[in-house]
């Protein structure tokens, strides 16, 4: 229901609780023509229109004299417009348990009319058992030929592309932990059915942008796992070299065979050693 509670006690010019009251509800007027069909709709909230519902005048501040003169005046009128009137004052508490009673009723009232809503169905959530992998693998695995790696296993899944770009690969516990989640997430099942080995060279993501790495399976029995107390092998340094690092390499390979070269030239020109053929001449 709506309330008007209106100020009896005012003493500014051209206001009276009628032309409050008048007010209020143009005011309303005009917010509940604003107001969305489904939030007007009585089968989907259980409640009537805004301007539908049911009115209670309240006048307040009656424990001043001339407040409950000009609520003595305006009863009437607000009487014959069909609206329940109460008066009553917040201060002395005059006519506030009447007027409780009076709204509980009309609430109940209101109530008993309003139509029925049904209950949206509750959500019932199911979560898998801890340590139990989903039914669907997260991951794809294909075989692709990469154009600096040659031969990869590429792996494609939203999980495993996230975690990727979440781990920060500076943090020896973080790759850890990234190994853990691929072993949960089932991308190791996938390598495996894939015919990956340890040491092949596991791509995750796109070509572009992927991350690289040398795959090693987790080690999941006693035996594997023994080793130096506080050593962890996935946290061993198995550090790749970059393409720029292999660059550098066979640069310093072919200047070592072309410096091996120049002194076969060198010695030659000397006359340090000279053909088989030239001794069989002689």
């Amino acid at each position: 229901m709506v309330v008007h509670v209106l100020d009896c006690a005012t003493l500014e010019p051209g206001r009276d609780p009628l032309s409050d009251f008048d007010t209020i509800e143009a005011e309303l007027a005009a917010y509940a023509d604003r107001l969305g069909r489904d939030e007007a709709d009585p089968a989907r909230t259980g409640l009537a229109p805004l301007m539908e519902r049911p009115r209670v005048v309240v006048l307040n501040k009656v424990d001043v004299p001339e407040a409950a003169d000009l609520a003595e005046l305006v009863e009437t009128d607000l009487k014959a417009r069909g609206l329940p009137v109460f008066t009553v004052s917040a201060v002395s508490h005059a006519g506030l348990s009447q007027l409780s009673f009076a709204l509980a009723e009309l609430v109940q009232q209101a109530r008993a009319q309003a139509p029925a809503v049904a209950e949206p169905a509750r959500p019932i959530i199911r979560p898998a058992a801890v340590g139990r992998r989903a039914a669907q693998a997260t991951a794809t695995v294909a075989v692709i030929q990469h154009p600096a790696e040659g031969t990869v296993y590429q792996v494609r899944g939203d999980k495993p592309e996230r975690w990727v770009r979440q781990t920060d690969f500076s943090n020896d516990e973080a790759v850890g932990y990234l190994a853990d989640r691929l072993a949960a997430g089932g991308v190791e099942d996938e390598l495996a059915k894939a015919g990956a080995h340890a040491g092949d060279t596991v791509l995750i993501g796109d070509v572009e942008g992927g991350v690289i790495f040398t795959w090693e399976p987790s080690m999941t029995t006693g035996a594997e796992l023994l080793g130096a107390r506080g050593t962890d092998a996935r946290l061993e340094d198995r550090h790749r070299r970059t393409n720029a690092e292999r660059r550098e390499r066979y640069h310093e390979r072919m200047d070592a065979k072309e410096a091996a070269r120049q002194q076969l030239r060198d010695e030659a020109a000397e006359g340090l050693w000279t053909d088989a053929a030239e001794w069989e001449d002689a």
